[in-house]
């Protein structure tokens, strides 16, 4: 690392102002602050906290939670591949074939996110923002495994321009970044994100894709058309070993996630609680009411099913889209959970409606902050004015 610090010490003066290569410095100081600490200070005026960490190490500790789902979704997806065309693969027969096919997702999101990110970077001159570290990994997670590269760059694209920068960026965006990645993608390539083909990588050894007839319809899709007996238990559910996107199918990893960004003081517990909550009170009241399948899928079997897990953990979480209120993170997580059942119950289209509920509860974010501050301020004015009249 010390031959590493005296290369960039040598070359840096190229980059500086009145270097060659001065318009690159966003370029130049992103690598350099991301292989070491920055070695100035925040010179903006107003009230700062000291604290040992800095963005960039928030977003790797971020990303590093989400190792678990990554690994597991490289293993599922063999190990689903396998399944389809009567394979038996091994633990790594099944890892290895899974990462050939997610790895380059990942790759082709973070160069296409990157690479606007350093645009914009030199456009505005300023440095190049750390959230799309999060981002990058995000958005081929939940992502289908057969999507093509060539969609994942688009969609990643329009998130970071539309859904971040033209908001101001890391900081300012009001959507969560890699949930506006799956929307677009959603809606403008809908036969890549829905169907019972998307889910399921069944390419064969010599090349050949599986015979005409094999379905690979989520469970929450068998469910939306009644197919019951289709639907795996909670154990199946809980680990994960069910068609998905690549990342969302194991609560059992996004939970291990979850105790990682606990510990470390960085996702917020009040939200992932209030979602939690809110999908169980939901789906108990459809439980107990309802008669279609998806109504009657217990409780506690939904919160484990699909994207609930993984939205409530690393989606809902986010900390710039999310509200910022201790009161208001739990309205906001609450309404999230409701609402993801309910858009999977009365959304025969899209069975999977974590995405839309925080979505729209990201635009509601502010609104609910306004309305608890609002609150606060009416009770302190009232509580001062009985202190004075007594």
């Amino acid at each position: 690392m010390e031959a590493l610090r005296k290369l960039l010490d040598k070359i840096k003066p190229h980059f500086e102002k009145d270097g060659k290569l001065e318009k690159f410095y966003p370029a130049f100081n992103a690598f350099e602050t991301f292989l070491f600490v920055p070695e100035h200070t925040t010179a903006a005026r107003g009230t700062h906290i000291r604290d040992a960490i800095d963005l960039k190490r928030t977003m790797i500790l971020v990303v590093l939670s989400l190792v678990p789902c990554l690994l597991f979704g490289m293993w599922n997806t063999g190990y689903q591949r396998n399944l389809a065309i009567g394979l038996e693969g091994s633990l790594i027969d099944n890892f290895i074939f899974g990462a050939s096919k997610v790895l380059p997702l990942v790759i082709v999101s973070y160069v296409s996110g990157l690479t606007v990110e350093f645009i914009f970077a030199i456009i505005r001159k300023h440095t190049v923002n750390e959230g799309f570290l999060v981002s990058g990994m995000l958005i081929p997670l939940v992502m289908p495994v057969d999507v093509p590269l060539w969609m994942v760059s688009v969609s990643t694209v329009f998130a970071v321009i539309i859904g971040k920068e033209v908001f101001g960026g890391t900081g300012m965006n009001i959507l969560n970044p890699a949930l506006t990645a799956r929307a677009f993608l959603f809606f403008a390539y809908p036969t890549k994100m829905s169907g019972n083909e998307v889910w399921i990588n069944t390419s064969r050894p010599n090349g050949q894709a599986l015979v005409d007839g094999y379905s690979g319809a989520t469970p929450l899709g068998d469910a939306a058309a009644g197919f019951g007996d289709k639907i795996p238990g909670v154990w199946e559910s809980f680990i994960g070993t069910i068609p998905g996107s690549v990342g969302e199918t194991s609560a059992l990893a996004c939970l291990i996630g979850a105790l990682i960004l606990l510990y470390t003081g960085i996702g917020s517990w009040r939200i992932m609680l209030s979602v939690f909550v809110g999908g169980f009170v939901m789906a108990a009241i459809f439980n107990f009411f309802g008669t279609t399948t998806l109504m009657q899928i217990s409780p506690v079997h939904h919160l484990v099913l699909g994207g609930f897990a993984f939205g409530a953990v690393f989606m809902a979480t986010d900390p710039v889209s999310a509200t910022q209120t201790n009161k208001g993170k739990y309205i906001y997580g609450f309404l999230i959970g409701l609402f993801a059942i309910l858009f999977r119950v009365f959304n025969p289209a899209y069975p999977e409606g974590m995405m839309l509920a925080i979505l729209f509860m990201n635009v509601m974010a502010p609104l609910i902050d306004h309305f608890v501050i609002e609150a606060n301020i009416k009770k302190r004015l009232k509580r001062t004015k009985s202190l004075q009249n007594a």
